[in-house]
């Protein structure tokens, strides 16, 4: 990896560690959903980087893909299990970490995802596949009794692109991705106390541009061009502050120009955790870029 490319991952790691431990700490209950999310987004423009997706905040059985409707009402409860998943960018190259905050009593299963993720990147090193580092997360989350979300996983990184190879499944499997040194990627342990599998939910709020295609209507085109400079990182439907262009988004997602990214949920009544880094596979080991210093 050249040496720009490894500071701008390391410097995006280290803004985005500081960030989302901020984030972390305003997380209280009867606090707004809404004035939280804008808040760390704001900082993320204001420290000199931007997001590489709406900050995703998912209460409870929600494991991902959440994020604050314009006017969004919600504030935090007593005994809501907070995911707080953060990525930015730094011209393209991306960090990507979570946490989670426990306004309950369930500090057993943030371990689990904690723990996981720990166990996990103590094996990361060239030659390792990415089977042993699942089967190292399902120990740790089945251990204390949880269960890992198998339908989520890890994912490679690159400029501009949040999901590519190698897949880091959340349970063991057989062979994998063989790790390389230069890989990037997240490794994001989800623990449930219910099924283990999450569903798409009809809530829908964040969006990204998949094709070019020739649009007619002016509000159609006027979203285009408010999320080209993304090039196809995704953004949040409120980011629009235009009814027009909210139309516009849906019939965009119908002409297969965007997709969207519908909240992703275990069954309800069930808690979810979740723990993310970022890290770079190395001769000898890794670098976690998204540490906090």
């Amino acid at each position: 990896m050249r040496e720009d490319i490894f500071e701008k991952y390391r410097d995006a790691g280290i803004l985005a560690a500081k960030i989302l431990q901020q984030g972390a700490q305003e997380i209280r209950v009867g606090g707004s959903y809404l004035e939280l999310i804008e808040s760390v987004e704001l900082r993320v423009q204001d420290d000199g980087a931007d997001l590489a997706f709406p900050l995703n905040v998912s209460l409870n059985e929600d494991a991902a893909h959440d994020t604050a409707s314009t006017g969004d009402p919600r504030v935090f409860s007593n005994g809501d299990v907070v995911k707080l998943d953060l990525g930015l960018q730094l011209d393209g190259y991306i960090a990507d970490t979570a946490t989670t905050i426990d306004l309950g009593n369930n500090a057993l299963l943030l371990d689990a995802s904690r723990h996981a993720l720990e166990a996990a990147i103590k094996k990361v090193r060239p030659g390792t596949t990415a089977g042993e580092l699942g089967a190292a997360i399902q120990f740790e989350i089945e251990s204390r009794g949880y269960r890992p979300v198998a339908n989520l996983t890890g994912h490679g990184l690159g400029q501009y692109i949040i999901h590519k190879p190698p897949t880091i499944p959340n349970v063991g499997i057989t062979g994998g991705a063989v790790l390389e040194e230069g890989m990037v990627f997240a490794i994001e342990p989800f623990a449930s106390t219910g099924s283990g599998h999450v569903r798409e939910k009809t809530r829908m709020e964040i969006y990204s541009q998949i094709a070019q295609k020739p649009v007619r209507v002016p509000s159609a085109r006027a979203v285009l061009e408010r999320v080209s400079a993304r090039r196809g990182l995704p953004f949040a439907r409120r980011w629009m502050q235009d009814k027009k262009m909210d139309l516009a988004i849906f019939g965009l997602v119908k002409s297969q120009v965007l997709r969207g990214y519908p909240v992703l949920s275990d069954i309800a009544g069930s808690l979810v955790s979740q723990h993310e880094h970022t890290l770079i596979v190395t001769e000898g080991g890794c670098i976690v870029t998204t540490l906090a210093r």
